[in-house]
């Protein structure tokens, strides 16, 4: 099977931009990336995009040129553009394109995530109790896991913190004012642990990758990135995920995240050991901490001695979400996850600036979970 790999990177700004079009900035997002690969619009034979705030993100293509190619949009909650990527990588492994792109937008309005239950297959009642809300779930599933594995308060703070100060050296992402772990212990509980400053929050950017065959790379960039492998799984019966009225009786069953790692280190035949810096999704502080040991890059309860110690900091033995992640980025869900593969792109290529982690790594890693328990990892290499 043909290797894809990455020659091309784009990332419009994270934040807010009162009267831009989402589908401007995915195009913004779109040029950096062909800029970046030596690639022209007309050369791109196949894509697909994701959005959830735009019906029909493939009216792109008014932006950049009809050229005719099949773009195809895709929505997969908070995996969506991990679902993208993989897509665009599998079109070029099984020889359908040469040259593909991954598209990632969003424009989201200001405040929480807002539906009808219905629309996950949940009664009215769990939403009347205030449980279809995230930021309660993701309170709920933190307390518990700290209850269980000795996680403390200090630690959520010290995650928070270390994001907001990465954040702090990355010109695009959103919240670029560094916050002591005391400033984030002093700000208003809002789900309990969870305080004002542990939580993203919805917001807007784009994002795009420029993919092409392992073996005409060397026409476009000198310095490639690898797609190792991309896994994407949903939850299974009894698992206590996003949007699941319940909780398990019995047993626990493993997250999809656990599920979706296992996959991803075995099409990529290396091990969690390998990983020399790692994207997760930090929806909250408390779900990196967690997404830390459902990846394989700890043990339960380990958090506490490793954020301690600085392993995941820019500097550290595992530095994990160097671009700020979710916390100082926020999260347009069609582009978040290619924000992530984006920095990982950057790191590889040693030329992620005042953030760039020290040594010469080969292997990053990116990870997505998000309602109704859906997880997508991604692991790139030189």
């Amino acid at each position: 099977m043909t290797e894809a790999v990455i020659i091309g990177v784009g990332l419009h700004p994270f934040g807010r931009f009162a009267g831009k079009p989402a589908l401007d900035m995915g195009a913004d997002a779109v040029r950096l990336a062909l800029a970046d690969a030596g690639v022209n619009w007309p050369q791109i034979q196949g894509g697909y995009i994701g959005s959830y705030e735009v019906a029909n993100p493939d009216a792109i293509v008014g932006r950049l040129g009809l050229t005719g190619i099949p773009l195809r949009g895709v929505f997969n909650g908070c995996a969506t553009a991990g679902t993208a990527v993989a897509l665009a990588a599998r079109a070029i492994e099984t020889g359908e394109h040469d040259l593909t792109i991954a598209i990632g937008l969003d424009k989201h309005p200001r405040g929480a995530f807002a539906a009808d239950p219905s629309v996950a297959g949940i009664p009215s009642w769990y939403g009347q109790t205030g449980l279809f809300l995230t930021t309660h779930f993701f309170g709920m599933k933190i307390n518990r896991y700290m209850h269980d594995h000795g996680i403390s308060h200090e630690t959520l703070a010290r995650v928070a913190s270390k994001n907001f100060r990465n954040a702090a050296g990355n010109e695009k992402a959103w919240r670029r004012t560094p916050l002591t772990p005391e400033e984030i212990l002093a700000s208003p509980v809002l789900n309990y642990p969870l305080r004002q400053f542990m939580y993203c929050g919805p917001n807007e950017g784009a994002a795009a990758l420029v993919l092409c065959r392992a073996d005409q790379a060397h026409k476009y960039t000198g310095k490639p990135v690898r797609v190792r492998s991309t896994a994407l799984r949903s939850r299974r019966l009894g698992a206590f995920e996003v949007q699941s009225p319940s909780f398990p009786v019995g047993e626990a069953v493993e997250s999809p995240t656990v599920d979706a790692s296992r996959a991803a280190y075995e099409l990529a035949g290396i091990g969690p050991e390998d990983v020399d810096v790692a994207q997760l999704q930090d929806t909250d502080a408390g779900s990196e901490i967690i997404h830390m040991a459902e990846n394989g890059l700890c043990k339960d309860g380990e958090q506490e001695r490793l954020v301690a110690e600085g392993a995941t900091e820019i500097g550290g033995r595992l530095p994990v979400n160097t671009d700020g992640g979710l916390l100082g980025n926020g999260e347009p869900i069609g582009a978040s996850g290619l924000r992530q593969i984006h920095e990982i792109v950057l790191q590889l290529r040693g030329t992620a600036g005042p953030r760039q982690i020290p040594g010469t790594p080969r292997v990053g890693y990116t990870h997505l979970y998000g309602a109704p328990g859906a997880s997508a990892v991604t692991i790139l290499s030189t």
